[in-house]
């Protein structure tokens, strides 16, 4: 199995493969590149040679001696062989110093490479030949100065990989670290986050460079905010559920420990006492429902549909005016199209309904409006209560909250707000309250209206 391996490892290797990959590439383009402009240095001197030959024209002693004074080749590493083939010619070769030497071995030509032979005992050879009036010339020019020059050069490019090969890991290792070790903090920290007993309550350290580290550890810390909120909002709801189941079961507790103490001595107690009883259990029935929807909301996805909210708004207006001592007033836009679901939509209306014939006066008047708004529609129901306090506004939507105005003067759990609102998110709206002139409370659901297609006119 391959072992797991740090990003700083990974790095690493494939930098140093890398780095020593370029090297020997550039080494070798190098070598090639200095070895064919040295070949052609020696071409073009014993071209030059061999002009100077042709134009001195060897055809007697008188003339070679006159070439050679006035020659600058090197005769250690150059050879001449004249050969005059002409009929008349007194003397039929010459020779340079050493020349008659190298060619009493006859040297071999290396393939591939022009005009390259070797010969044992002195290296590499260049050969250039020339011809004019009956006259041949050959130079054999020794290539031992151009090959220290290339070997120079491969010496050094030897050094540089070397010490590339050497310095490369140090200086990779101290990019990576540079790179990592934010990771590697922000890793450890995490774990230490994860190991908490409230995580959320923490921060990660946030590194100012690199960046992506940077943006990752503020996600982490805004994840980890969030963690805490939620938290937060679980122990609340878990102590606010206690807390409102704890009233309804003290007082069915007591009624049934009355009843088991004085029923025999005092009968007549034993209906009020069951009254009681089942009063309480209702509202214990009816808290433990709306916790299942919020749980259920919390957890579903609106099964939209398109939806005639117009008529959807009717008939649960319809319906429920018969329940309200309240007046009800119905102003609802016809032909109002969303996407939407109708489930949805009775419940959250139903509440606000509910809600507003709760907390309104008998002879007063509750109004629903629904209109069309740009691309969004509004329904609006609005009483004309006692009003909500601008402190409560901003905690209305939250579970389980009422105020003290109402609190144990008005029955409800305080989880019907936080429902509608929440199935409101659901199906891509939102709700609102406000003030309602010249007094009361207004509850307005936004929700986006149904896009109409282009080809519909």
């Amino acid at each position: 199995m391959r072992q797991k391996k740090s990003s700083a490892a990974i790095m690493l290797r494939n930098l140093l493969g890398m780095i020593v990959t370029i090297t020997l590439l550039l080494g070798i383009v190098i070598i090639i590149a200095v070895g064919k402009q040295l070949l052609t240095e020696a071409n073009n001197d014993s071209a030059n040679v061999i002009n100077s030959l042709k134009e001195a024209e060897i055809d007697g002693d008188d003339d070679w001696e006159n070439w050679r004074k006035n020659s600058t080749i090197d005769t250690s590493s150059s050879y001449v062989y004249v050969n005059n083939a002409r009929k008349d010619a007194k003397v039929k070769y010459y020779y340079s110093p050493d020349a008659h030497d190298l060619l009493a071995v006859k040297p071999r030509k290396l393939p591939i490479f022009a005009n390259i032979y070797y010969r044992p005992g002195r290296g590499l050879l260049l050969r250039r030949t020339g011809h004019a009036r009956g006259i041949h010339y050959t130079l054999w020019q020794s290539l031992d100065y151009h090959l220290e020059v290339l070997e120079r050069v491969i010496e050094a490019t030897i050094a540089v990989l070397v010490i590339t090969l050497i310095a490369t890991p140090f200086y990779v290792r101290r990019l990576t670290r540079r790179l990592t070790d934010p990771l590697t903090t922000l890793s450890e920290s995490t774990q230490v986050a994860a190991a908490a007993t409230e995580p959320g309550s923490m921060q990660l350290p946030v590194p100012e460079q690199p960046a992506e580290v940077t943006e990752l550890a503020n996600n982490f810390n805004v994840l980890l905010k969030l963690l805490g909120e939620r938290q937060e909002q679980q122990k609340l709801f878990v102590m606010n559920a206690a807390h409102e189941l704890r009233t309804p079961i003290a007082t069915i507790r007591s009624h049934a420990q009355l009843i088991e103490r004085r029923a025999a001595e005092h009968p007549e107690i034993v209906a009020k006492s069951v009254h009681y009883i089942t009063e309480e259990s209702r509202l214990m029935q009816q808290l433990l429902e709306q916790l299942l929807q919020i749980s259920r909301a919390d957890r579903s996805v609106a099964d939209a549909h398109t939806l005639d909210l117009s008529a959807t708004l009717t008939g649960i207006t319809q319906k429920l005016a018969g329940t309200m001592t309240q007046t009800l007033q119905v102003q609802i836009a016809p032909g109002v199209q969303v996407l939407s679901s109708e489930v949805a939509i009775e419940q959250i209306a139903g509440n606000l309904l509910t809600n507003a014939a709760k907390y309104s006066p008998a002879d007063s008047e509750v109004t629903v409006t629904l209109k069309q708004n740009g691309s969004n529609c509004v329904l609006t129901v609005s009483d004309q209560g006692a009003g909500i306090s601008d402190e409560d506004k901003a905690h209305i939507f939250e579970r389980f909250y009422r105020s003290a105005d109402v609190r144990g003067s008005i029955p409800g759990t305080g989880l019907g707000l936080a429902i509608a609102d929440r199935l409101a998110q659901n199906n891509g709206g939102h709700l609102e309250v406000a003030d309602n002139q010249p007094k009361g409370t207004s509850f307005r659901l936004i929700l986006p209206l149904l896009p109409t297609s282009p080809d519909a006119n």
